[in-house]
């Protein structure tokens, strides 16, 4: 059995990181191993993806580094043309070429002008063009992401209806949750896990953060736990296990951010 969970901890990390995601990162200097994540996601913030898009192009990237040696190839254009495909993945209609080739390059070279119609322009364009073909064939074409907000919804919807309106809205459990499950697509341990168990793993997190109990279920008891009707092949020890995962998202981002 794990040792109890310090939330407060957590806590801490969570508005440790959000804080200090404020100052820019100089990606080109930084030689701090898995930074290229935090480029998606602010990438991403910078190009107003629809969440669930943004997260769709980190599961291609993570996806993508799974069947490839890292240093093979360019992590950041890779990067690029996740966000370029993951627009096309999800119809987010929001996602332009151009806009993506600019947010790129921008975030990428700290202080620079988006680029003009020149051949510094069109060279990456059919560089983020290129790795787009060379991700879908890696992938064998499979660009069918299942993400994990769908089930997370149906999840929240339930355990609302479970515990009462009043003790939900008492504590922000949906966004916190919705928070974990979003910067859990910066780690590709995120892969180790079905969707149905990622979504219930964030919101016993979320539960766990603010201390809520959901009535009629036994901590000693496996089979009393209330994600059981829900996900019938989750496990106690699949819980702790994500759990412990997120958490480490958070760990090591205020590791990145550290000087």
């Amino acid at each position: 059995m794990k040792n109890v969970l310090d939330v407060m901890s957590l806590q801490q990390h969570v508005e440790t990181s959000k804080t200090q995601n404020m100052k820019p990162i100089d990606y080109r200097k930084s030689t701090k191993p898995g930074l290229v994540p935090l480029y998606i996601f602010e990438c991403a913030a910078k190009l107003k993806m629809k969440p669930l898009t943004a997260a769709c192009a980190a599961i291609v990237y993570h996806r993508f580094f799974k069947e490839v040696k890292a240093s093979d190839y360019d992590e950041f254009l890779i990067a690029a043309s996740s966000l370029y495909l993951a627009g096309k993945i999800k119809d987010d209609d929001t996602v332009k070429i151009r806009d993506v080739i600019n947010v790129a390059y921008c975030t990428l070279n700290r202080d620079s002008a988006p680029l003009d119609l020149n051949d510094e322009y069109w060279a990456m364009r059919d560089a983020i063009v290129q790795a787009e073909l060379l991700i879908t064939r890696t992938l064998s074409f499979d660009l069918n992401i299942e993400l994990a907000h769908k089930y997370l919804l149906y999840y929240m919807k339930t355990l609302q209806d479970w515990v009462g309106t009043d003790i939900w809205n008492s504590v922000p459990i949906a966004k916190t949750a919705a928070s974990y499950l979003q910067d859990f697509h910066h780690s590709p341990n995120i892969l180790k896990y079905k969707p149905t168990h990622v979504a219930i793993g964030c919101l016993s997190l979320a539960l766990q953060t603010y201390g809520v109990q959901v009535p009629l279920t036994d901590e000693s008891d496996e089979a009393s736990m209330w994600y059981k009707p829900l996900v019938k092949d989750f496990t106690r020890e699949k819980q702790w296990e994500i759990i412990e995962d997120v958490i480490e998202v958070y760990k090591h981002e205020a590791s990145l951010m550290a000087n």
